[in-house]
Parts: structure tokens; sequence; C-alpha cells
């Protein structure tokens, strides 16, 4: 009998998990970030009816942007309180009930926005956006970590790009729903919005066909039995030989630090102010806020939003412009499918230094551009080139690593707390981008891309010195790597 798992590690039931909690999550939320933009001014139009219509209030155009801000904020809120839920939600009820969890909110949100046209009602639109965006925060926690602990040491990276993935592919689906040629008129709008319920579907689906986490079953809950069902469940009746089972659990007796635990005793939920406190995790801990926060700090969605002015001025028209930025997300999506590849064959620290020095560096180049490109015409062309290359230098390290770096560093205990903290710096991020990009853009013009390439500067740094290599090490090798703060200076 072959105890055994097979040479590539991959089985029918981990690619499924994949594609599952992508297709019911991640893709759904990716797809929310993306699709708000495009049918603003019909929603403005509309919400001002609306409002007049039940109110018998006539807003004015300050009111109005108000409100438009508040419907496209109101979901990066949800962001950072989902993202403060995920730890307990992820301990209490596990990575499984958590992802359904982020289905459910999910679905939630399209119903509201599929139904605020025929209720009148812009109340219901703010809760839709707020629902969605709870689930986005949940789901940037909790689906990287579950989807790093179903996986063998060797298929982390590849698992875990996967959430990453899903968001830049729903991106991508969104920008075409909202195109005036498919869902994004004045008449369809709230289609556009909520279509993505479809996919929810494959979580409801599909949902007693996967597995629950074994390492949260077997080091969280104690229950060793449920804990190796759920391991045949994934690899199959064949492939339970006692050297997969050491490599797939994070035992009592391999645990460093405060987390550790008595042999067969499941391991203590770590609380959020025990995590905070606790100086053995204060450089992992800053290592994943860093790399979480400062993805957002590195000006991705601002890039995306400068695209459009961009090639306007190199003479594309408004519409053409818009295809164009089409093309832009297509090749973001395009080189993210890259991810799980890279991830197995290079090391994370090598292409986290080689994303962000470069994403510095580039961005430097594009404020430069931007600035003289009224002074010298081919400039425009440089700032195209500088935008392409921007974003495949971030999707090599500083666009997926960041979301499952996290799983690599912290034992099980302090796990989700570290997680959710790490996507509460994310959405935090996002949200002040989101708020200040334009202002600051009206206040410095081109040079509001200088901060962006300063935290790439300083994301370099962080990780030249401090984030150790983790790729098919052991979590119990990696952890005293990093116990000892700031004095846990990488050894080259």
């Amino acid at each position: 009998m072959d105890l055994t798992l097979p040479e590539s590690g991959w089985t029918l039931r981990l690619v499924g998990l994949g594609a599952i909690t992508s297709l019911g999550a991640s893709i759904p939320v990716g797809y929310n970030i993306g699709v708000i933009n495009a049918p603003t001014e019909f929603i403005k139009h509309w919400s001002n009816e609306t409002i007049y219509r039940r109110y018998n209030v006539l807003l004015s155009d300050d009111s109005l942007r108000a409100i438009i801000a508040s419907i496209i904020s109101i979901a990066l809120i949800g962001g950072v309180i989902g993202s403060l839920q995920g730890a307990y939600l992820a301990d209490k009820y596990g990575r499984k009930k958590s992802f359904l969890c982020c289905a459910l909110l999910l679905t939630g949100g399209a119903l509201c926005f599929l139904c605020c046209r025929a209720a009148s009602s812009v109340e219901l639109l703010l809760l839709g956006r707020l629902l969605v965006g709870l689930a986005s925060g949940l789901t940037t926690g909790v689906i990287p970590m579950y989807l790093a602990e179903v996986s063998p040491i060797k298929l982390r990276g590849a698992m875990g790009v996967l959430c990453p993935l899903g968001l830049t592919t729903g991106v991508v689906v969104a920008q075409v729903a909202s195109l005036e040629q498919a869902l994004g008129t004045e008449e369809h709008w709230h289609y556009a919005l909520g279509c993505f319920a479809v996919l929810n579907l494959f979580c409801y689906a599909f949902y007693f066909w996967i597995p629950e986490s074994p390492k949260y079953l077997y080091s969280v809950k104690g229950d060793q039995a449920g804990s190796l069902r759920a391991i045949r469940k994934l690899f199959g009746r064949h492939t339970i030989g006692d050297d997969y089972i050491k490599l797939q659990m994070e035992c009592a007796n391999g645990q460093h630090g405060p987390s550790a635990q008595e042999d067969g005793q499941p391991q203590a939920n770590r609380s959020l102010w025990s995590v905070v406190r606790d100086p053995t995790l204060t450089l992992p801990l800053v290592l994943v806020c860093a790399l979480q926060g400062g993805q957002q700090l590195s000006g991705i969605n601002a890039v995306f939003f400068y695209s459009v002015s961009i090639f306007e001025s190199v003479g594309f028209s408004s519409q053409a412009a818009k295809f164009a930025n089409l093309g832009v997300g297509c090749l973001n999506l395009f080189a993210s499918l890259f991810g799980p590849l890279l991830m197995a064959r290079c090391n994370r620290r090598t292409l986290c230094l080689l994303s962000c020095s470069s994403c510095a560096i580039i961005l430097f180049v594009l404020t430069l551009s931007i600035h003289f490109i009224h002074l010298i015409d081919w400039f425009s062309y440089v700032c195209i080139g500088t935008i392409l290359l921007y974003i495949i230098f971030y999707q090599f390290g500083l666009g997926p690593i960041p979301f499952f770096i996290g799983s690599e560093l912290f034992d099980l205990g302090p796990r989700p707390t570290a997680m959710a903290l790490g996507s509460l710096s994310s959405w935090g991020c996002n949200f002040i981008v989101g708020m200040a990009f334009p202002t600051l853009q009206n206040i410095w013009g081109a040079f509001v891309f200088l901060p962006f390439s300063i935290t790439c500067v300083l994301l370099t740094v962080l990780i030249k010195f401090y984030l150790p290599e983790t790729r098919g090490k052991e979590v119990t090798d990696v952890v005293p790597k990093v116990a000892h703060g700031f004095r846990s200076r990488v050894k080259e």
C-alpha cells in the first residue's frame, strides 16, 4: 500500500478547495473593489432623484459628492471592521465556517444592490456596500490562512497566492461588466453591482465537500480524529504516512515561545492584547502589518486611477482610454497568473526585495515623467511604460506575498490575530489612500507619487534586514528567527 503523497503534492480535493474559495469569495471581493468607479455618475443621478422623491430634499453638488464618497468609503470601513472580526471568527468557528460567513455577507450585499432601485432606497445601497466591505476584510484575513494551513509545505506559497489572484481577477471582471457595452448603463448599473452573487453559489454548492483546516482541528480544537479525517479528505486514505502527518501538523512538541502547548493539548487562542504585548511577536507583527499596509501605500490603486488621464494625454479618446485602462487591468491579471509558479520556484525574500526596490525606482521615474509631460512630448509614452513596468514588478512580490506571509511567520495560536491585524492594516491604508489621494493630487500634482516611492524604499530596507526566508521551511523553524524583535537581523 502506497503511504506517500503524490510527487506533485496536488490532489483533486486540494485544487478544488483553491478554486471554490477563489470563486466563492476572493473573486467577488475583487469584483466589488473594481466595479464601483464606472457607474458613479449614474449612482449620483439616481441618489439625487431618490432623495428628492422620498424626502423632498434637493441636494447640492457638495452633498451629492459627500453621498458618493460615503458609498465608496463605507466598504473600506467595513473592510476594517471585518478584519478585526476575522481572528475571532476563525478561532471560534473555524476557517471553513468563516469562509461560509464571507459568502453569506457577499450574497446579502448583492441582494441589497439588486433591490435598491426597486425599493428606491439609498440606505439599502449603503447597507450593501457595508456588507461587502465586511466580507472583504474577513476574506483577506481568513482565506489565505485557510489555504496555507491545508497545504503541504512545498505548495503553501502556490496556494497562498490564490486569494490575491482571485482579487485581481475580480477587478478585471468588474471592469468588463461595468463597461457601457455590458451593464454599465443608467438602466442596468445595479445589476452590474450585484451580479457577482452567482459566484457565491460555488461556496454553497460545495461547502460540505471541502474540509476544515487539519491544523486548526488538531492544534486549536484538540480534535485529533477530526484532523486525521480532514487530511484523508484532502489527500486520500493512502497518503497518511507518519512523515506526512508530521509535515501537516504543527504539533505541540514543535511549538516555540509563549504559544507553546503541552503535548496532546489544544493550543490556546491568543487574544489581540496578548499578541500585541508579546515581545517575541513584535517583529513578525511589524512585518505582516508593514507589508500588507505598504502594499496599499505603494500606490497600486492610485496608478490605476491616474492611468486613464495618462492615456488621454497621448491622444486617446475618453472611451479609448477606458479600454486601455482595461488592458492595464488585464496585464495586472496576466502578471499575477505567474504567482503560483514564482512562489514554488523562488524565495519569498528575494521576490519581495526585487519587487519593492523596482517599484520604488519606477514610481520615482513616473513622478518625473508626469511632472515634465507638457515639456517633452515623448514623456507621455514614458508614463505608459512605467505604469506597465510597475504593474509587472508589483505582481512579482508586493502584490501576492503580503497576503499569506503571516501564515509562515506565526504559530497557530497568534496566527489568526496576526492575519487579522495585517488585513486591518491593508484596509486601513486603502481607506487613507482612497480619501487622501484626490486632495493631495490637486495640491501636489505629479509629486503625489513620491510618498508611494518612499514607502517602497522603506519596505525594501525592512525586508533586507528583518524578513527571513520562509519558502520550504516549517513555521517552527522560522519563529525563532524573528523572536528577538529588531535584534533578529537576517544573516546573509
